[in-house]
């Protein structure tokens, strides 16, 4: 049997852009994309905490030490420039496996996005 798992989880990032006509997904620094382990194409679920909106998508790869992070397409919709929101990432695994497993929590500057 495999239970799905907190992975890794970009805690509160702010929203430097949101792009309705872009084909989905939420861009992000690589950066920041790298110190979560998250995958390009990863499915990840955003908590808005600015209006309490939670909903998912997909990773695309922003530009390395760019602070960047933008919902594109229909997320568009359910965040505004500059709110925080909250990147998590869940992760299928074994009972066994999940009791020493350790996610990664990166905490960016609010400010910037930017790891210090």
């Amino acid at each position: 049997m495999l239970i799905e798992v907190f992975k890794s989880k970009i805690h509160r990032v702010r929203v430097t852009a949101s792009d309705l006509n872009y084909i989905g997904s939420i861009t992000i620094d690589e950066d920041l994309i790298d110190a979560a382990g998250l995958v390009v194409g990863e499915r990840v679920y955003i908590v808005n905490v600015n209006n309490g909106e939670r909903f998912d998508t997909y990773v695309i790869k922003g530009k390395r030490k760019s602070g960047e992070v933008c919902l594109n397409g229909p997320a568009a919709r359910k965040v505004q420039r500059d709110d925080i929101i909250i990147v998590i990432a869940y992760a299928q695994m074994t009972p066994e496996e999940a009791q020493n497993f350790q996610p990664k929590i990166v905490f960016p500057d609010e400010r910037t996005n930017l790891l210090t």
